[in-house]
């Protein structure tokens, strides 16, 4: 999609204050001075053979976009692709499973849109609010801050196992928890105004290591991250040994190739691990070290397993991944 919207004449509206021209998670139109409108819309194929489960997980993910820029969510709509040879009893389990994460999040679903499609596809198109001087973006990363990840990696990876028969009922059960899981904990320390942060996203089809770049290009930063630190679903390190990675995940370390320098002892399949394109990833926030104990506890005390996984530079843009 960036590459499409290079080519298209673009012209920024006096009231549009985030855009795609900056790779961010969601659109944001200030209404006025002390309120703006945020909006995002996202959905997907099945990750899961599940139907109430694959409308938790796309339900959740649609909604992440909103937290990750700081905003509330006020309302959804559905988005549904679906064939005409499938019982429509399938189609009603996945949207049960997305009013399910929806009524969840305190997020009433208020109407959607339907096409026949070859493949189901559910997801949301979410709206939310937030005060234009309280946006969290992508960028603002500064350097002395510590990058802090809210979920572990490896969703891509257990999925194309499951898909493949060759994931454990425990890793199954263990994905399935990790992508259906909200954001929304996590998403509200960041924006409560206890902590400054400088950065937040949060980490889906681009890996850790794409997103982590669209946040250091955009606060031309460098980032320097410890493999070591990073937390990986159990049992996916074996997984990708065997070689048994998704191809986006492939294709989002050739894109990031050129901007990431690798410590040597990395073997390449820990290197996919931080390219996995994710699913309802965890939320990645720049703050300063200053701030990180503080909201470390915030995050534990809510039930927030988050890991400090690296720092951000004064070189330019880039990542470094040490061992």
């Amino acid at each position: 999609m960036a590459q499409v919207l290079r080519h298209l004449a673009s012209k920024k509206h006096p009231r549009a204050l985030v855009g795609f021209g900056t790779s961010d998670d969601a659109a944001v139109y200030r209404l006025t001075p002390s309120l703006a409108v945020v909006e995002t819309a996202d959905f997907f194929p099945p990750v899961v053979d599940d139907p109430f489960q694959f409308g938790e997980i796309a339900a959740a993910n649609a909604l992440s976009d909103i937290w990750a820029m700081g905003a509330r969510p006020l309302f959804a709509l559905n988005l549904v692709g679906f064939p005409t040879g499938l019982p429509l009893t399938i189609l009603s389990q996945i949207l049960a499973g997305g009013q399910s994460k929806a009524a969840e999040a305190g997020v009433p679903i208020l109407g959607g849109h339907s096409v026949q499609d070859p493949e189901p596809k559910y997801g949301m198109a979410v709206t939310g609010v937030v005060h234009p001087k309280r946006i969290l973006r992508n960028s603002g990363a500064k350097p002395g801050d510590v990058l802090v990840l809210t979920k572990p990696l490896g969703s891509g990876i257990a999925t194309t196992a499951i898909k493949r028969g060759r994931a454990s009922s425990e890793l199954t059960q263990q994905v399935v928890k990790v992508m259906s899981q909200l954001n929304q904990k996590a998403g509200q320390i960041f924006a409560s105004g206890k902590f400054k942060l400088n950065a937040l996203t949060d980490v889906t089809g681009f890996g850790l290591l794409g997103h982590l770049l669209e946040m250091m290009t955009g606060s031309k930063t460098r980032a320097r991250i410890s493999f070591d630190r990073v937390p990986v679903l159990e049992g996916i390190r074996k997984l990708a040994e065997e070689g048994i990675v998704p191809g986006g995940s492939k294709s989002n370390l050739e894109y990031v190739h050129d901007k990431v320098q690798f410590a040597e002892v990395l073997s390449g399949s820990e290197r996919l691990i931080l390219a996995d394109a994710q699913t309802n990833g965890g939320l990645l926030a720049s703050l300063p070290s200053r701030e990180s104990a503080a909201a470390m506890r915030a995050l534990g005390r809510a039930g927030v397993k988050a890991a400090v996984i690296g720092e951000v530079l004064r070189d330019p843009a880039g990542i470094e991944v040490v061992k």
